[in-house]
């Protein structure tokens, strides 16, 4: 019997990030924490979606999930942000601009 791996290879019928990819959400996630905003995340790789979940609190539902599903590539774009209650709240083929909707969680008014 084969002792589990933590961190195997994606088989060939599951969608992943690919480096560049995390590299930007997990740039986000960073300026996030630094904020107080958020506090913990999850990855899950499956066969048609590859979900990257923030939390709060980690014994929470998430409060956002990125999305990517390749095969709405030519449809209305592979990368969604998705709200705690189910809601799209910005869908499209660039990562970076449909992660604005969540940077902009990080611009405050300063009070004088």
């Amino acid at each position: 019997m084969n002792a589990p791996t933590p961190f195997s290879r994606p088989t060939e019928d599951q969608v992943v990030f690919d480096r560049h990819e995390l590299g930007v959400i997990l740039g986000l996630y960073g300026r996030m924490v630094s904020a107080g905003e958020w506090r913990d995340y999850g990855m899950s790789f499956l066969r048609e979606v590859a979900v990257f979940s923030v939390f709060r609190r980690s014994a929470e539902n998430p409060l956002y999930r990125i999305e990517k599903r390749p095969k709405l590539r030519g449809k209305q774009g592979i990368y969604a942000v998705i709200g705690m209650d189910g809601q799209v709240l910005k869908r499209g083929s660039d990562l970076k601009t449909v992660l604005r909707v969540l940077e902009r969680k990080l611009i405050r008014p300063i009070d004088d």
